[in-house]
């Protein structure tokens, strides 16, 4: 099964409730007539993100499907077994493209990352949360792995979470 985030955003669009607001912050007048405030709840996991910062709506709507595509990363787990995880991580563009000679690079603002992330967290629940192996089906080395979890600290606070209830040591 699909991960939501790897989704094209008219079909995550689709899977969500739309509400446009009106906020107040910067753009004057026209912020206060105009429904630029975007929120979008996706439907079949009931997770949020909303963006308001920008002054055009379509702005805010593209912000607001990132936020949404990380928080799905974050708490919204794939089930898929281990070897079949494995058989589609090496047909995958995305980390070829992505990782080289063990390291991972991809900007945590980057529209890969959440996809990314999802992946990451996903073969980490697969692998009872065990970082070094997860690593290893990753082609990672263990502490890149960490760094690249820290560059969104819910997921290395989820994993330390779900270390810890398997009485695991917590990582830094």
């Amino acid at each position: 099964m699909l991960h939501p985030c790897f989704q094209a955003d008219s079909k995550l669009l689709a899977d969500c409730e739309t509400i446009r607001q009106r906020r107040s912050g910067p753009g004057g007048q026209h912020r206060n007539k105009v429904e630029t405030a975007i929120r979008l709840t996706h439907k079949p996991t009931g997770l949020s993100a909303q963006a308001s910062e920008r002054r055009s709506q379509a702005d805010n709507l593209k912000q607001a499907l990132f936020r949404l595509r990380l928080e799905l990363a974050v708490n919204h787990r794939t089930e898929i077994d281990l070897p079949l995880f494995i058989e589609q991580l090496e047909k995958s563009e995305l980390w070829k493209k992505r990782c080289k000679n063990g390291k991972i690079s991809v900007n945590s603002a980057h529209f890969d990352f959440p996809a990314m992330l999802a992946d990451a967290l996903d073969c980490l629940a697969i692998s009872q949360w065990d970082h070094k192996k997860t690593a290893g089906v990753l082609q990672l080395s263990g502490s890149q792995l960490i760094k690249f979890l820290k560059k969104e600290p819910r997921a290395l606070s989820l994993l330390n979470q779900q270390r810890q209830q398997a009485g695991l040591t917590r990582l830094s």
